[in-house]
């Protein structure tokens, strides 16, 4: 077999196991939350979303662009990148936690 065969069909394993191993990435993200709750407040500034999310006494707040919720939804945020000490200069207000998704469904 010559060498420019061999790496095609190299490459062409290496693109299949990534694809598999995201795809059973994705799954794993999928089963297992961040965070869920009740919306308790919502703040629309700057292309995104803020959502303070309460379970259990327990607050969250999770930030995503352009999507609209209301107080007393219930959701659920599958994915995502948790920050400390978070500034927002357009609301003013420093976060202590928040995660910044695109992944937030409504059950």
């Amino acid at each position: 077999m010559s060498k420019s065969i061999k790496l095609i069909l190299c490459c062409i394993a290496m693109l299949l196991i990534n694809g598999h191993a995201q795809a059973v990435s994705d799954q794993t993200t999928i089963s297992s939350s961040i965070a869920e709750g009740i919306i308790v407040e919502t703040v629309n500034e700057g292309g995104y979303t803020y959502l303070c999310i309460e379970n259990n006494g327990q607050t969250s707040w999770a930030a995503t662009r352009g999507t609209s919720f209301e107080v007393g939804e219930e959701v659920e945020i599958a994915s995502g990148s948790v920050m400390t000490n978070f500034t927002s200069k357009s609301l003013g207000r420093t976060f202590n936690t928040i995660i910044f998704t695109n992944r937030i469904v409504k059950r």
